[in-house]
């Protein structure tokens, strides 16, 4: 089973082939370039699930079909010699040692108001979560602490904007 790295590799190998194809004057059907697309979905999705069996066959059938059809469109323009190099550079990735890369955190977090803007602050030392109350507080915005550590202040978009450039001006003054 190849890495997410490495569909990442290989999805961005297919993709500077098609740049160079297309700046060479081939025309890339939009099916392949639609495959190519929904390669990249998949491949971040992939980052997201936890058991990825599914997704796995759709990447591979995805990133195949272009390569299927970009390799032989490649040999056709450029020859022989072009086309092999860009098939040792696929190998190349494909056959590259799997990276052991720490866990990503999550990225949806359940509890965020959907009607309202709002930001998550990490409570540290250089912002210590009293000065997070009072300044939210000040601004007539709401504020909560997250199990995660992080502050979640909410309210209108122009109040947010504002919250996080007074935050940002603190930091900087130190």
């Amino acid at each position: 089973m190849m890495e997410y790295e490495v569909y990442c590799a290989v999805w961005k190998a297919l993709a500077d082939m098609v740049t160079e194809l297309r700046k060479r004057g081939e025309k890339i059907p939009a099916r392949v370039i639609g495959e190519l697309r929904a390669a990249k979905t998949m491949i971040e999705l992939l980052k997201m699930v936890k058991e990825p069996s599914e997704n796995i066959a759709k990447i591979e059938d995805y990133l195949g079909s272009v390569e299927a059809y970009l390799v032989p469109a490649a040999q056709k323009r450029f020859g022989d010699e072009y086309a092999e190099a860009w098939m040792r550079r696929l190998s190349e990735i494909r056959r590259a040692p799997p990276q052991v890369a720490p866990e990503a955190p999550r990225r949806f977090v359940p509890g965020l108001p959907r009607d309202r803007h709002w930001v998550r602050i990490k409570v540290s030392e250089e912002i210590p979560r009293e000065e997070v109350e009072l300044l939210a507080r000040e601004m007539n915005l709401q504020v909560a602490l997250q199990k995660d550590g992080f502050m979640l202040v909410s309210g209108s978009e122009r109040a947010v904007k504002d919250f996080v450039k007074k935050v940002a001006h603190l930091l900087r003054k130190g």
